[in-house]
C-alpha cells in the first residue's frame, strides 16, 4: 500500500470524484492538499439526490472525505 501523499501527488491537477460523510458527491480538479489531507478542489460540482450545483473552488477538510477516486 502506498502512502496517501504518493497517491495525491499522482492525481494532482486531475479530475477527481469524492464521496463525503454526509452522502454528497463532489467532482472537480484536485489542485492542492496539506499534511492533514485537507483538499483544494477547483471547478467543483456538488451532487445530492435532489439537485446538482456548481461550487467553484473549495477547501475541503480531510476528515469529511469517505473516498477519493480519479475520474477516467
Amino acid at each position: 500500500m502506498s502512502k496517501p501523499t504518493v497517491f495525491l501527488n499522482a492525481i494532482l491537477n486531475e479530475n477527481v470524484e469524492l464521496l463525503l460523510k454526509d452522502g454528497r458527491a463532489l467532482n472537480g480538479v484536485l489542485v492542492g492538499y496539506d499534511d492533514h489531507m485537507n483538499l483544494v478542489i477547483e471547478d467543483t460540482m456538488e451532487e445530492t439526490e435532489e439537485r446538482r450545483r456548481r461550487l467553484g473552488t473549495i477547501v475541503l477538510r480531510g476528515n469529511n472525505v469517505v473516498s477519493l477516486n480519479p475520474e477516467d
